[in-house]
């Protein structure tokens, strides 16, 4: 919806959107001086003059270093800031910057100052100005990238990161209602050119919404998949929940052993993310990626069946490493437990290939 169409944003429906964040004892606010983070001071501003019980505000602004106009853009939000009545903060993103996947390292750093400066302020509690196009662009970045169900229910309207609890209030409001409301006050905002950067994903994104809603393919279509992904979600992990209390018991060397059988008679998705914890639990690489994970899953699967069949000869048995951790079927079992250290395996074992028995 063009901003000169659309409604700014009333009194009642300010408060509902910030009644989330009533009680908590200080609360950051995230402000970069772009139009959605500038309604999110100006708003929050409103609410802690007139809700009962608002919290304490902080608003921070990071400066990447990466361009030179964001000097003067911090400045700005300060000045806006004390107009209003609340305290603010800059923070530089200082050292060499990365010649490729600046977008994701300046997000990293972002978010890590912020942590500091909650810190500092005694808060674990950031509010954010993303909003229902935000919401809309992470689910078609997370559907080009293969992202599983997880990943398609994008971002969520309150979300541990870290050492800080990320809410989100503007997620099922269009950034054009945002304008309209900073238009309805006079307030101006500054833009970063980086955002129509066709360097970038989202900026190509933004450039394609009109032919993507010709085809029924909105914001509010896309962010509906990500509510109705994220209800799905909940769903499969509490099932996963069920299938992990029932079915995994602890081996030797901190393992953890899952019978094959049950196993393998759960639904997929479950024995998959039931395999994917495990992995995590006692894996020493990281996160586990979907795709790796589902080609093991499968493999093991592919096993299991097979060896019903035809027993392996001679004791062998199946054995595979994934993200620092072993995964084997033994005696009955799938036991996946923490893998050696890599000088030790043996030569040309690659991750998530088979190991002889």
């Amino acid at each position: 919806m063009p901003a000169a169409e659309a409604a700014p944003l009333d009194a009642s429906e300010a408060a509902r959107l910030f009644a989330p964040l009533a009680g908590l004892p200080r609360l950051i606010l995230a402000i970069s001086g772009g139009p959605d983070s500038t309604a999110l001071l100006v708003l929050a501003a409103e609410q802690r003059r007139t809700a009962p019980r608002f919290p304490d505000l902080l608003a921070v602004t990071v400066d990447h270093r990466l361009r030179p106009e964001a000097e003067a853009e911090a400045e700005a939000v300060a000045g806006l800031a004390a107009g209003l009545g609340v305290p603010h903060r800059t923070l530089a993103w200082l050292g060499d910057k990365p010649m490729s996947g600046v977008m994701a390292a300046a997000r990293t750093a972002r978010y890590g100052l912020i942590a500091e400066a909650a810190a500092a302020f005694g808060a674990c509690d950031v509010a954010t100005a993303h909003t229902l196009d935000d919401q809309a662009e992470t689910v078609l970045l997370r559907l080009a990238a293969g992202s599983g169900p997880a990943g398609l229910a994008a971002m969520r309207a309150v979300e541990p990161r870290g050492l800080i609890r990320l809410h989100r209030p503007f997620l099922a409001v269009a950034k054009a209602r945002l304008i309209a409301t900073l238009a309805a006050r006079g307030i101006i905002w500054s833009g970063d050119p980086s955002n129509a950067d066709p360097r970038f994903a989202r900026p190509r994104l933004r450039a394609a919404w009109e032919a993507l809603a010709r085809e029924g393919l909105t914001a509010g279509r896309l962010a509906r998949l990500a509510a109705r992904q994220a209800r799905a979600e909940a769903a499969l992990e509490a099932a996963t929940d069920a299938a992990e209390a029932a079915l995994a018991g602890a081996g030797a060397g901190g393992a953890v052993r899952l019978p094959v059988a049950e196993f393998v008679a759960l639904p997929a998705e479950i024995s998959l993310r039931l395999l994917g914890r495990a992995i995590g639990r006692v894996g020493t690489e990281g996160p586990v990626e979907l795709a790796k994970l589902e080609r093991l899953h499968d493999a093991l699967h592919e096993y299991v069946q097979t060896s019903r069949q035809h027993a392996p000869a001679g004791g062998e048995t199946y054995r595979r490493t994934l993200a620092g951790a072993v995964i084997s079927v033994t005696q009955g079992a799938v036991s996946i437990g923490p893998a050696p250290p890599r000088r030790a395996r043996k030569a040309g074992v690659k991750e998530g290939a088979p190991e002889s028995g």
